[in-house]
This record gives C-alpha cells, sequence and structure tokens, in this order.
C-alpha cells in the first residue's frame, strides 16, 4: 500500500476542504439544512409511540400485501380510480345525473306507484282465483277456454302489447 507522508494527507484534506466550501452556494447551503432539519423533525416523529406503531403497522401492512400480491391489486385500483375521476368530465357528471333525475322523477311518481299497486293486487287475485279453480285439463277442455271470448281478449292483450313494446323498443334504440 502506498503511504503518504502525514504532511501530505493533510494538505490534500485541507485542499478537499477548501474545494468543497466554494464549491458550495448558498442556496445548496440552505436546502441541505433545511433537509436535515426536516429529517430531525422525522426523526423526532418517530419518538411518539402512536407514530411508531403505525409506521410499523404500515411496513408489516406493505410486506403482506408484496407477498400475497395485494400491492399489485392495490395499484390497480388506484390506476382504475384515477382513470374513472379523470374520464369523469362535467359533461359525463352532468348526464349521469341528469338520467337519475329523470329516472327518479319517472320511477317515483304517483302514477307509477299506482300502477304498481295495481299490478301487484291484480297478480296476487289471479293467483288466489286460479288456486282455487277445479281446472279438468286436457285438449278439449283448453279448446273450450280458448273458445270464450274473455280468453281472446286477453290473449289479444298480450300479443298487441308484445307489439307495441317491440316497436318501441326498435324506434328508441
Amino acid at each position: 500500500m502506498n503511504q503518504q507522508p502525514l504532511s501530505n494527507q493533510a494538505d490534500e484534506l485541507a485542499r478537499l476542504s477548501l474545494a468543497a466550501r466554494e464549491a458550495l452556494t448558498d442556496a445548496m447551503v440552505e436546502r441541505l439544512s433545511a433537509t436535515a432539519a426536516n429529517s430531525l423533525e422525522v426523526v423526532d416523529r418517530l419518538n411518539d409511540e402512536e407514530t411508531k406503531e403505525a409506521v410499523l403497522n404500515a411496513i408489516d401492512r406493505l410486506t403482506e400485501l408484496h407477498r400475497t400480491g395485494g400491492l399489485d391489486t392495490l395499484f390497480d385500483m388506484v390506476a382504475l380510480l384515477h382513470a374513472a375521476r379523470s374520464a369523469a368530465t362535467d359533461s359525463i357528471v352532468e348526464r349521469m345525473f341528469t338520467f337519475l333525475e329523470h329516472m327518479l322523477n319517472t320511477v317515483g311518481s304517483e302514477e307509477m306507484a299506482s300502477l304498481a299497486d295495481d299490478a301487484k293486487r291484480s297478480l296476487d287475485d289471479a293467483v288466489a282465483e286460479t288456486n282455487e279453480l277445479q281446472l279438468s285439463g286436457g285438449l278439449f277442455a283448453t279448446l273450450s277456454m280458448l273458445s270464450k271470448p274473455e280468453t281472446q281478449r286477453s290473449l289479444q292483450l298480450l300479443m298487441t302489447f308484445g307489439d307495441k313494446l317491440r316497436d318501441r323498443m326498435n324506434s328508441s334504440g
């Protein structure tokens, strides 16, 4: 090993110190001192028992998420939420609330409540009445039922309703 005399080492150390002092600008010294102060503040906060426990718990949970693959899922969810937030422009949010308002006004109206109540009661009455009927069954009983005007009217109503619903769906879609 090449050993230099002690005076040469001292001279080199003095030149290094002088070069470092000259190279440091006031802004660099200010940033270094601010960084050191912030670092000491963080270390000081870790002396608080609750803060220390919270940091250690967060590190343990982060390790667990990494081990189980949940960390990737967590970051994927964050990316998804960020993309959804970025995509939610004012016009999209406005259209969504307009749609919700329209749906609530339509479904929440008195007419819809009355219609739903009438439909439910009619269905309950029809089930009760049908359960009380003594049906004979067979092809001739079915033909006899089909020959009644009220059966034909009911079937025609269902067929017309289906046609009208299909027409509305085709014209709106």
